[in-house]
């Protein structure tokens, strides 16, 4: 006889449901209703968006899902090459890009700051003379001292850059400045970058616009400044040598237009060649603009993909005219220009009254040939923060039906991502390939884009904190122009559109989506608080 089945052990019992568990702003397993089905979002809130903003990716994806590498690894950059050629105007941006972009600790050790605190400044050109015994010798002082400050900021833990910045002139100068480094046993990657400057052209604007600006030429006559300058960089020319492979890892730089890459590894380094190799010295401008308002601004709606209220299409045709007269044209002439757009309704439409002329255009290559005027470009790393489950919805709205999420939003507005949406540290991630574009880019540009997009790009290139991004105040129906420099970033704004021509511009967000700073005072009534706030 066969024995009988064992039996079966008892089912444990079955957990408590318990509430899904958001992951950056995501819930496992979870899925979006179609607009176009229901007509609600996640919660079951029926939301009143007849024009969603759609991801062509599907309903839960992630807007433009950027994964990528992280840093590990410290690195020091020493700067190479003849006064005026570029060096700090190329440290600066990189210190800027690796801060701004990732996140990553980085300083500026320029030689030339410390040989002023101690020599002082309008040092004669003699002074570069490596004739000159007590001159080389107070040089090399200022030399070792932001050197041992280097040392000691790479000593701190964590990753980090630091860039000296100096002529760095001898391959003996830079062997010292290695083996100090090696000495200490820092565990740091060693990397040189040089710049040099044959174009006549370009080397002039260079001391124009930056040398003759420096304390070292405080109150001197620009023709005898000149003189003196081009005395000094003779003086180094004299005893001038080039990175070779002996270097080690190294970047050369021809005219911002030829490079020279040797023996460059790992994730840090290779970040930064790739960005240096975008960079140039020749003047910039760039044109930041919102689309005009939209139907979703006159109904206090977020996100979306709305086309242009009256108020807006009248923007739009000021717009125009304004372009024409004012980017396209500078000093008089005719010259070469772009327009980027997102590829949402709104921007597109805010472009529609701007001309595309064929004109005849010559480039800093030497080449000439037809250039479309204005072409529009339509990107969608342009494109509106995604505010996810709650597109469409006003802000009272997300008070009253995600109050959790609304309270999170306002204890960290840079890192809060909304529900299958965006944050703005994702929207940073996906303007990085732009900033590249920005910074090789010779013609001027003008951007008809989104608040939450031109607020980072805006903070970017005026050297403000991550933080601080999300608070910047881009006004409707105005043209902010930034002319970016080797020491900072000049700004003009023009309003095309004044609120007392608009019947309501659809700007005034509650005072509590816009969440007081911690070292803002609440002074006033609420309506000074909101003043404030959009200050």
């Amino acid at each position: 006889m066969s024995s009988p089945p064992p039996p079966t052990p008892p089912k444990p019992p079955t957990p408590p449901p318990t509430s899904p568990t958001r992951i950056g702003g995501h819930y496992p397993g979870a899925s979006s209703p179609s607009p176009k089905e229901s007509g609600t979002n996640a919660s079951g809130f029926k939301v009143d968006n007849p024009m969603p903003h759609i991801l062509c990716e599907g309903n839960n994806a992630q807007p433009l899902d950027i994964i990528g590498a992280t840093a590990t690894d410290k690195l020091v950059l020493i700067m190479v090459g003849l006064p005026a050629t570029g060096k700090t105007h190329t440290s600066k941006r990189i210190q800027r890009f690796l801060e701004f972009f990732h996140d990553i600790p980085c300083q500026i050790f320029n030689v030339g700051e410390y040989r002023r605190k101690i020599c002082g400044i309008n040092m004669p050109a003699s002074f570069y003379d490596n004739d000159n015994k007590e001159g080389k010798r107070q040089r090399a002082e200022a030399c070792d001292v932001a050197l041992a400050d280097l040392v000691n900021y790479m000593g701190l833990a964590g990753v980090r850059v630091g860039i000296l910045d100096a002529t760095n002139s001898t391959r003996e100068r830079r062997e010292y400045v290695k083996k100090v480094i090696r000495e200490k046993k820092l565990g740091v990657k060693v990397m040189c970058i040089e710049s040099i400057c044959n174009d006549e052209e370009l080397l002039a604007e260079n001391i124009r616009t930056v040398k003759l600006n420096t304390p070292d030429y405080k109150d001197q006559p620009p023709e005898l400044a000149m003189l003196d300058f081009l005395q000094r960089r003779e003086n180094y020319k004299k005893h001038y040598e080039s990175v070779t492979d002996l270097d080690g890892p190294h970047v050369i730089i021809h005219d911002c237009k030829k490079f020279i890459i040797n023996r460059i590894r790992g994730y840090l380094p290779l970040k930064v060649v790739h960005f240096v190799m975008n960079l140039h010295t020749l003047p910039r401008t760039f044109f930041f603009t919102r689309h005009g308002q939209s139907e979703y601004n006159t109904r206090g709606k977020i996100g979306g993909d709305s086309g242009l209220s009256p108020n807006g299409m009248e923007y739009a045709r000021r717009l125009g005219k304004w372009a024409k007269e004012r980017v396209c044209v500078v000093d008089g002439k005719e010259v070469p220009a772009r327009l980027w757009t997102s590829t949402l309704r709104r921007t597109k439409e805010t472009a529609q009254f701007i001309d595309h002329p064929t004109i005849e255009a010559k480039f800093d290559d030497g080449f000439q040939h037809d250039w479309i005027q204005m072409r529009p470009m339509a990107r969608r790393n342009l494109d509106e923060l995604y505010a996810g489950s709650c597109d469409g919805m006003t802000y009272k709205e997300i008070e009253d039906v995600f109050p959790e999420e609304f309270k999170a939003r306002q204890s960290d507005k840079l890192a809060y991502r909304y529900p299958r949406g965006e944050s703005y540290m994702d929207v940073i991630l996906r303007l990085e390939p732009l900033a590249h574009e920005m910074e090789r880019t010779r013609e001027p540009i003008m951007i008809i884009g989104h608040q939450g997009i031109l607020r980072i790009l805006y903070a970017y290139f005026m050297g403000l904190k991550r933080e601080d991004a999300p608070y910047v105040t881009i006004p409707l129906n105005h043209v902010l122009k930034l002319n970016p420099h080797a020491y900072g970033c000049k700004e003009e704004r023009t309003c095309l559109l004044s609120k007392m021509e608009m019947v309501a511009d659809g700007q005034d967000e509650p005072i509590t989506s816009m969440p007081v700073k911690a070292n803002m005072k609440r002074v006033g009534s609420k309506n000074r608080i909101e003043e404030l706030l959009r200050e």
